[in-house]
């Protein structure tokens, strides 16, 4: 393993939307324990599916789970009895990781640079984390990690936009942020995004789950979005209040009915 790196060792950003991008990246560590108490997980299908595409179990496999946040997915991995290794480029987050999960080993890095030796790996994670990355780097990176024979996922839970309360809750969200193109940000399952050169064969597989919590467990979640993060405390305040009674109308006992597609990307990497 080599000396891992930290936010410092990027570049810095040179346009004003990587500037924001930047700045909507690393909004997390702020909020790490908002984060951690009311972001969904992740339902056992998924962790199913990784065993099934791989055509190994969880169980003993060497994991690498990559912006691992403060540790959502690491814990689902580890409960199915993988041997993980976490890689958090952020300090508020990774910090809640080493609170939440004290003995699981985490390094500072990102997937552009990966702090591990070559061929270690038989599977790399990326749990609502790709989008953080340039696949130009973060392919190849995963391709000298990863073991001969091992794979590269990619997940992230997206709201079921067939459902009604949800999709006007989006569009509300879209007006909110009628400056920036969340609609196009929606895309980042679709392995042409995620991989724009085409070197990764992708499968893809949906899994549909749901979880009901308190409103005010909803609105933080939804807080802990880096959008919200990176409003004006004026301008978020403001929405959530309208959202608050929006959401009441639908769901007058104050429990909202969360329902999830989570898209995993999947693919392994040639054996010989």
């Amino acid at each position: 393993m080599t000396t891992p790196l930290t936010p410092d060792d990027s570049p810095a950003p040179t346009t004003p939307a990587q500037a924001h991008h930047g700045a909507r990246a690393h909004s997390f560590n702020a909020a790490a324990a908002q984060y951690a108490a009311n972001r969904p997980s992740y339902p056992p299908a998924l962790f199913d599916a990784l065993e099934e595409l791989t055509g190994r179990p969880l169980d003993g496999a060497r994991v690498v789970d990559v912006g691992a946040g403060t540790g959502l997915a690491t814990a689902r991995l580890r409960e199915r009895g993988a041997d993980v290794i976490a890689v958090e480029p952020g300090a508020g987050m990774a910090a809640e990781f080493r609170r939440t999960l004290p003995g699981v080993p985490v390094v500072r890095g990102n997937g552009n640079a990966l702090p591990l030796a070559g061929h270690s790996a038989d599977l790399l994670t990326y749990a609502q984390a790709w989008h953080w990355t340039d696949p130009a780097l973060a392919v190849p990176e995963a391709l000298r990690v990863l073991r001969p024979g091992g794979a590269l996922a990619l997940w992230w839970n997206t709201d079921a936009h067939d459902v009604p309360w949800i999709a006007d809750a989006a569009r509300r969200v879209d007006r909110h942020f009628a400056h920036l193109n969340l609609s196009a940000e929606r895309r980042d399952f679709d392995a042409r995004f995620a991989d724009p050169t085409g070197t990764l064969d992708f499968v893809h597989r949906e899994v549909r789950w749901s979880r009901r919590v308190p409103l005010d467990t909803h609105l933080a979640n939804l807080g802990s979005h880096s959008v919200f993060l990176t409003d004006t405390e004026e301008r978020a305040a403001a929405f959530f209040a309208e959202e608050r009674r929006h959401l009441l109308s639908v769901f007058p006992d104050g429990a909202v009915e969360e329902t999830y597609d989570v898209h995993l990307l999947l693919a392994t990497t040639p054996t010989d």
